[in-house]
């Protein structure tokens, strides 16, 4: 090793309590540099660590720094995969064997930058570490774009780390280890909670469920969670579910309503494993009350509120709506009579907004409505006021839908959604869009 290597390469990672945002940076790029040169295992593991240790100590600055070395020192080579493509395509052409000639290919094609991250995953703690580490870089690329190509090199690597396979499903109770409740509590961002008592009022009355994915590199903390109510009837308000009060008899109860699903981990956005979770959850509750007859969700619809204004200026129907909505100060202190002239006119437009409008892939530009659609659901029921919190307010004037889980259907309608780009819509939304 020559003398960069030997200043890293230690029984233990130096200590950087006095180095300079500078210093950190070079370090880390260093590092980075012996770990893609032939080193072996045991160098790996403490040349990974110390990568890490070092990028710990970057600031905003230097972490931009290091994501636009990375993108760039390790892209592909253009004239190597020029090369290998020429060679495979006249093997093939030929008739020869391309086979061998066509793995060099992939092999060319892979960005450097995604085996930088494998090695770095050497370290000790590196996944959830790494994962991090993307976290960091989504905040940064959002005016960045030159990033993305790095971004896409995390996707790809941790959708192989966290597929199915390794996924452990948990029911979460107040015995549950500290540190998952306290997670609980610092990610729910769909209704949110400010205390202990509140996370209380959703994990210990009987009827009551959370249930949390985990996995072994993030030991107790979980990657997505989802809160369950067990009630009488498919709910259209979410006050009910969040207040404090009697306990419904689970024995009683005939629908399980997935009322919050969030994910606790920003580095793992878009490793899509939502519908593993939901239709795990439905057998989970299924076993346990058999008797249940309806699996239903009360799901916020982000986008509503920012669609609606952007149309009001060309449709005077919805400017005059949109106009009414802004004066209104407290939904739950209109008279019946105005709530009703308002339901008439606001659930047509949710229906279009959920149904029809699509973005260019044919996808509905709701991301709840995708999410829940491509995990096999119906949209069932639009609900109006539901949410009066000013969030909800802001998102979509109160409004929330009922999507339907029936485990018979599941299959069918997500091929369908995913093949065709087919919308499930049954229940009382069917019938608001046949007589609208």
């Amino acid at each position: 090793m020559g003398r960069k290597d030997s200043m890293l390469v230690t029984t233990t990672p130096p200590a950087f309590e006095h180095d300079g945002a500078d210093t950190a940076l070079a370090k880390t790029i260093a590092a980075c540099e012996i770990l893609m040169s032939d080193i072996g295992e045991a160098s790996m593991r403490t040349v990974a660590a110390q990568a890490l240790d070092a990028y710990s100590r970057l600031d905003g600055g230097g972490k931009l720094s290091f994501f636009r070395h990375v993108t760039t020192a390790y892209d592909v080579d253009p004239d190597q995969v020029r090369a290998t493509f020429h060679r495979w395509e006249q093997l093939r052409n030929n008739g020869s064997d391309a086979g061998e000639e066509l793995t060099r290919l992939f092999a060319a094609v892979e960005p450097a930058r995604q085996q930088l991250l494998r090695l770095l995953n050497h370290a000790p703690g590196a996944t959830l570490a790494l994962v991090e580490m993307r976290s960091d870089l989504r905040r940064l690329m959002r005016h960045r774009p030159e990033l993305r190509p790095l971004d896409h090199d995390f996707h790809h690597l941790l959708t192989s780390w966290f597929n199915r396979g390794f996924l452990r499903l948990d029911e979460v109770t107040t015995d549950s280890p500290p540190q998952l409740l306290r997670q609980l509590l610092q990610y729910e961002t769909v209704h949110p909670m400010a205390t202990e008592a509140e996370l209380s009022r959703r994990l210990q009355p009987p009827d009551r469920r959370v249930f949390a994915f985990l996995h072994p590199a993030t030991g107790e903390l979980p990657l997505i969670f989802v809160e369950v109510a067990l009630v009488r009837g498919i709910p259209d308000r979410i006050a009910p579910l969040l207040a404090p009060g009697p306990a419904l008899d689970p024995a009683t109860a005939d629908t399980a309503a997935l009322y919050s699903i969030n994910n606790a981990l920003d580095g793992l956005a878009g490793v899509y494993f939502g519908s593993f979770l939901v239709k795990q959850v439905i057998e989970q509750v299924s076993m346990q009350l058999p008797h249940l007859r309806q699996f239903v969700t009360l799901s916020p619809i982000p986008g509503f509120r920012h669609w609606c204004e952007a149309r009001a200026l060309d449709d005077t129907a919805v400017g005059v709506l949109v106009d009414e909505l802004a004066t209104i100060d407290d939904v739950d202190q209109l008279d019946a009579a105005h709530a009703e002239r308002i339901r008439a006119r606001l659930l047509p437009m949710v229906a279009r907004y959920l149904v029809d409008e699509r973005r260019e892939d044919g996808r509905p530009i709701d991301p709840v409505a995708r999410f829940h659609l491509g995990n096999g659901a119906a949209a069932w029921r639009l609900n109006w006021p539901a949410n009066p919190s000013p969030e909800a307010w802001r998102q979509s004037y109160g409004a929330m839908v009922n999507y339907r889980y029936e485990p018979e259907q599941l299959e069918r309608r997500h091929e369908d959604f995913v093949r065709r780009g087919s919308v499930a819509v049954s229940g009382p939304l069917q019938r608001l869009r046949a007589s609208s």
